[in-house]
């Protein structure tokens, strides 16, 4: 039922559901980040532009206090990399109010993102620290080598499985419950319209949907901003 659909046929190149939601998510960003950022002057004119500073105020300001001014001051660009991800995901996250399957909830999503965050950890951590980084797999006795390769192993898992596990989870949920309703509403005599399914669910999508949703995005950008910038403490 949640296996991932094939929708686009180019040749033998199969294209899943999945890629295609998010190519319209990516396309949604961009449409809106072009809107939002027309006609932009040095001093702010508009409401729209002092939102767009405010709100890359306060991102700028929580990831420095997350991974510190001098990854910051190093790394520039991290800011607008953890500002498009947390925005990728909630949208990926909030695009099931519209009766569309969120691509979080195939797993090559999550691990695609999962094995991101890990494969930066490494760059930055050579970036800051050169190869002397690796030095950590045997740290602090050779003995707990393989402990330490365990624990690096477990963060793409968990950066992975924890907002496939959450969403997946919630939409089964729902879709147990709207079917529930539907078989209660039979039952009914003369119900012509399961008015119920419209009303009864609303408090379950609005937690599952917006704030599950939102939160998991969350919860991913933050472990993204703490297990990459830990790398810039010697």
């Amino acid at each position: 039922m949640y296996q991932s659909r094939y929708l686009l046929y180019i040749g033998d190149l199969k294209i899943s559901e999945t890629i295609i939601v998010q190519w319209l998510v990516m396309l949604f960003l961009i449409v809106v980040s072009l809107i939002l950022t027309r006609n932009l002057k040095k001093i702010p004119t508009t409401k729209r532009q002092l939102f767009l500073e405010y709100a890359i105020d306060f991102l700028r300001k929580m990831v420095r206090e997350t991974m510190g001014d001098k990854f910051v001051n190093k790394v520039p660009g991290i800011v607008s990399y953890i500002g498009t991800i947390f925005l990728f995901f909630l949208c990926s996250n909030l695009i099931t109010v519209f009766g569309i399957k969120s691509p979080t909830t195939d797993l090559d999503t999550t691990v695609a993102w999962g094995l991101t965050t890990f494969l930066m950890v490494y760059v930055m951590g050579v970036k800051f620290q050169g190869l002397g980084y690796f030095k950590t797999l045997i740290e602090p006795t050779p003995l707990l080598a393989p402990l330490n390769i365990i624990g690096e192993i477990a963060r793409p898992i968990s950066l992975s499985f924890r907002p496939f596990g959450n969403i997946l989870g919630g939409t089964i949920i729902m879709s147990l419950f709207m079917q529930l309703l539907a078989y209660l509403s039979t039952l009914i005599p003369n119900m012509q319209v399961p008015v119920g399914m419209f009303l009864i669910p609303l408090p379950l999508n609005l937690y599952f949907d917006l704030f599950a949703g939102a939160l998991q995005a969350f919860i991913f950008t933050m472990l993204t901003m703490v297990f990459v910038g830990s790398v810039a403490e010697e």
